[in-house]
């Protein structure tokens, strides 16, 4: 007869409490194997343990729709942004606008002093008299000569005296013309001393003052469109097939933790960034009251959802090594290790491509310990 650990116990307190009341010890050990006897054999921890061992939960795939919200980090920036430079040399005569101020297109923003400019501008302007003048006067002489040729009296006008005026005339109207645009570059240049506003916007940074001298590579203001924002956000290669924005986005900056603001999609970059391995979508943001400001970081909120219900499992069932991802399936009552593509992971599990089909049996917790071709009590749960 097996006697348990508890039975041993039982038969030690019992011949104490025999001897402490005068009673034979053979007493107890015949109370003790009477109760042994009715209680009927004893399962031991052992078996249970190898019991449980060889259960092993299990679930069959289903499909369903993916559906996911996923918060991508993004930037604010200007809707047209441009740094203003000098296009001459010279010192600055007056700043005509400030930090903060709103300017319209055309405005003239700040005015350069370049006397060498102006100088070469009235030169050019003196050449283009004198040759105007020349070229008056020898058109006038030929035209004389040119009358007095078809007058009736004939050899009045020698041929080749005519043929010289016109030459002359021709050279002089040449001189005017090149005259008169050498006067345009200059006119040009000199209107590059006074810089103007591109478009509407904001002047967001002053960096000269008035007096300074200033040269064709350091910027005198920064302007900025900020009545209309673009929103960047790079989105994650895995999420460009099921990303879902086309009726708008809504999103959240720091400023404002409590509010959430919209934005419509408006254009896609078309290519992945190489280092990134990301998409570059861009929104538009109606910023008319300037409560969002450019260069602030926000968090946009994007839908995710599958044309095609997917396969998901939960996270556990995939197994991971250096060498592969697999899922256990259990075909035939054993174990078989699938290798699989692993999608994007949602509340409800994850998404699983190529091996798997719907119906398919699988371990709700894979493991390379559980090797190919193993068997258990294989427990479905519904």
């Amino acid at each position: 007869m097996y006697l348990s650990t508890r039975t041993i116990k039982t038969v030690f307190i019992m011949t104490k409490i025999n001897k402490a009341a005068g009673l034979p010890s053979a007493l107890a050990i015949c109370t003790v194997y009477l109760l042994t006897a009715c209680g009927g054999p004893e399962h031991t921890d052992t078996t249970e343990i190898g019991t449980a061992k060889d259960t092993v939960a299990a679930f069959i795939v289903q499909q369903d729709t993916l559906h996911k919200t996923v918060e991508l980090p993004a930037e604010l920036l200007p809707y047209e942004y441009a740094d203003l430079y000098a296009k001459v040399e010279g010192f600055v005569q007056e700043m005509k606008v400030d930090l903060g101020d709103k300017v319209r297109k055309g405005q003239v923003l700040a005015v350069i002093k370049a006397p060498e400019v102006n100088s070469r501008f009235a030169e050019s302007e003196a050449i283009v008299l004198s040759a105007k003048s020349k070229w008056t006067s020898s058109k006038d002489h030929y035209e004389r000569l040119y009358r007095a040729s078809q007058a009736k009296t004939p050899g009045i006008v020698a041929p080749v005296d005519l043929e010289r005026s016109r030459n002359q005339m021709m050279a002089d109207s040449s001189a005017y013309v090149a005259a008169e645009k050498q006067s345009q570059a200059y006119r040009d240049v000199s209107g590059y001393l006074y810089i103007t506003a591109p478009f509407n916007g904001i002047i967001t940074a002053r960096k000269v003052n008035a007096g300074a001298f200033t040269g064709t590579s350091t910027p005198l203001l920064t302007i900025q469109d900020l009545h209309l924002l673009r929103l960047r956000a790079a989105v994650p290669e895995m999420y460009t097939g099921a990303a879902r924005a086309a009726g708008g986005i809504d999103f959240r900056v720091d400023a404002y933790p409590l509010e959430r603001f919209a934005a419509k999609l408006t254009r896609k970059s078309g290519t992945i960034d190489p280092a990134t391995r990301t998409e570059l979508w861009e929104f538009e943001v109606p910023n008319s009251e300037g409560k969002l400001k450019a260069g602030a970081f926000a968090y946009v909120k994007i839908a995710l959802q599958r044309d095609m219900p997917s396969l998901i499992v939960p996270a556990t069932a995939i197994a991971t090594t250096q060498e592969r991802k697999f899922v256990i399936r259990v075909k035939e009552g054993k174990a078989e290790w699938v290798d699989i593509r692993q999608g994007i992971t949602t509340d409800k599990g994850t998404e699983i491509f190529a091996g798997i089909q719907p119906g398919d049996t699988l371990l709700m917790k894979a493991t390379d310990e559980r090797k190919p071709g193993s068997t258990a009590y294989w427990k479905v749960n519904k």
